[in-house]
């Protein structure tokens, strides 16, 4: 057996996804002519309760989009270190929108309001670049899927508003996070100029993201996406696959919370385990003690068919997903007590 926790990228459409790729209604999405993309565009955008929004091909692209459109060089972008936009993106703030980055550090990568206000530069200050936007991440990857409580997001969404910053959320897991919390999309939309969503994570589609939006920042951001490259044609068929996942993935996401904690529990109790990150989503990171060589750890563990991936000095990650059910935690425990 495989037990293959190195991604929740890794999941492979199910036949009725399948079926509905192949079943999908295509056009020129260039020409605004395919009609899967844009029921696909307009389910997402109702979802949270925004105007519009954009299916791009990867999450990278929806930030990088939303950085751009919300922001003038030269400015400054608010994040926590532990950040994918800062830390995954390839250098993209810089590159793409020309700005400086402030980094909070912030527990588990989740910002407060007072991490904020404690990094806007005064306008009046010729030194500094001019404060323009804050991106937080909902759930935190290197966090080890942590996530925000509703108040906190809509404490931080009040002080944006009344300081003039916009407000982006790197929602690659955000359907995670909802599931975790409790809140819906709605109320989480209410807080946020834009949302970046991931189709290919938790939700088990192949390939894309949505971008969403007022209807003005969303013609930006189209006019971006194909500077970026990112203009598609017949893309439906990737389309309907996003479709299926938001009718029928979410929910279904508590198992993968579910398998996390028992894995995450499991680790706790070995003894070359130093620490295991709080579980609160499909992501369990864990410190191993100093004495343990990460490369060899993991290549032992692969030859016994658990995959992981390192995820900083001494710590491994494993994220659970769609392709990982009962029968996989329950052999992977078993590998891990073996060592």
């Amino acid at each position: 057996m495989i037990s293959d926790f190195r991604s929740d990228t890794l999941t492979k459409p199910t036949p009725a996804m399948l079926q509905a790729m192949f079943s999908a209604e295509v056009g020129d999405d260039v020409f605004g002519e395919d009609p899967s993309i844009t029921a696909l565009e307009l389910k997402a955008a109702v979802l949270f309760g925004k105007e519009a929004a954009l299916f791009c091909p990867s999450g990278t692209m929806a930030n990088q989009i939303a950085i751009k459109a919300h922001t003038s060089s030269p400015g400054e972008l608010i994040c926590d270190q532990l950040s994918h936009v800062y830390l995954y993106e390839v250098g993209g703030i810089a590159f793409h929108s020309g700005l400086s980055v402030s980094l909070t550090a912030s527990p588990l990568g989740i910002i407060t309001p007072e991490d904020i206000l404690a990094r806007i530069n005064p306008e009046t200050d010729l030194h500094k670049p001019i404060t323009e936007l804050v991106v937080l991440e909902n759930t935190c990857n290197k966090g080890g899927g942590s996530c925000y409580e509703l108040e906190r997001m809509q404490a931080i969404g009040k002080t944006c508003r009344e300081k003039g910053l916009k407000l982006h959320l790197d929602g690659a897991r955000i359907f995670n996070a909802a599931v975790a919390k409790g809140y819906s999309p709605i109320e989480i939309g209410a807080e946020f100029n834009s949302i970046s969503i991931c189709l290919s994570k938790g939700l088990g589609a192949p390939v894309g993201s949505l971008l969403l939006g007022e209807t003005g920042f969303i013609r930006r951001a189209k006019r971006l996406r194909k500077l970026f490259g990112g203009g598609m044609r017949q893309a439906g068929y990737l389309a309907a696959a996003g479709i299926y996942a938001l009718d029928h993935h979410i929910d279904r996401l508590a198992e993968d919370h579910s398998r996390a904690r028992i894995l995450g529990a499991a680790l706790s109790e070995l003894h070359y385990i130093e620490e295991v990150f709080p579980v609160e989503t499909n992501i369990v990171i864990a410190r191993l003690n100093a004495s343990i060589n990460i490369p060899d750890f993991l290549k032992n563990l692969s030859e016994m068919g658990v995959k992981a991936v390192p995820f900083g000095p001494q710590l491994i990650r494993f994220v659970t997903h769609l392709d990982v059910d009962d029968r996989h935690i329950d052999y992977a425990i078993s590998v891990l007590k073996k060592i």
